[in-house]
C-alpha cells in the first residue's frame, strides 16, 4: 500500500497487530504534512502501537518535517508506543542533532535494526516475504538480512 502526496511518498513496507514499518520518501515538509500525519495517524487508529519509519528516501525535512515526527512521536508515546527512524542521512541526522531532537527521535542504521529494540511480539517478519511486484514497492535497496528478528 502507498500513498502519494505532491513530493511526498508513504508505501508499507511489513506490518503485524503490533507495528507497521513505512517507507517514507521524498520532501517531508509544509506540503506533505496532511498526507504525512493521516497516513501514519491512520495506522496508529489501526492499533499500531509502534511505527518505523525507513527514511534512506527521504530527501528533505524542514522545520515543518520535524513538527510531524514529533507530534507522532507524541501521540505514540501516548499510546504507550514509539516511533523509530531507521536509516536517517546526513541532513536529517544533523537536524536532528541541531534541535535536541536525537533522543526524542531515536534512529537505527537499518529497519532490522530498528525492530529489534521493539518487543519481539511487535515485530513483522523483516525482511518481508517477497511478493510478485516486491522489486517496483522495494526496488532492491531493503534486502538488509542483519536484524530477522525471530
Amino acid at each position: 500500500m502507498s500513498t502519494q502526496g505532491h513530493r511526498l511518498t508513504i508505501t508499507e513496507l511489513a506490518s503485524c497487530d503490533g507495528c507497521a514499518v513505512l517507507r517514507v520518501s521524498g520532501e517531508l515538509d509544509r506540503s506533505g504534512e496532511e498526507l504525512f500525519l493521516g497516513t501514519l495517524g491512520s495506522r496508529v487508529d489501526a492499533g499500531h502501537p509502534y511505527l518505523v519509519l525507513d527514511v534512506t528516501a527521504l530527501t528533505f525535512c524542514d522545520s515543518r518535517g520535524l513538527y510531524c515526527l514529533l507530534a507522532m512521536r507524541w501521540l505514540l508515546d501516548r499510546r504507550g508506543g514509539k516511533l523509530l527512524l531507521a536509516g536517517a542521512g546526513r541532513r536529517l541526522t544533523e537536524l536532528l542533532t541541531h534541535t535536541g531532537s536525537v533522543d526524542l527521535l531515536p534512529a537505527q542504521q537499518s529497519v532490522g535494526q530498528a525492530l529489534l529494540t521493539l518487543p519481539a511480539s511487535h515485530r513483522p517478519r523483516w525482511p518481508p516475504a517477497p511478493s510478485p511486484d516486491a522489486s517496483a514497492i522495494d526496488g532492491g535497496t531493503n534486502g538488509s538480512t542483519d536484524g530477522r528478528p525471530g
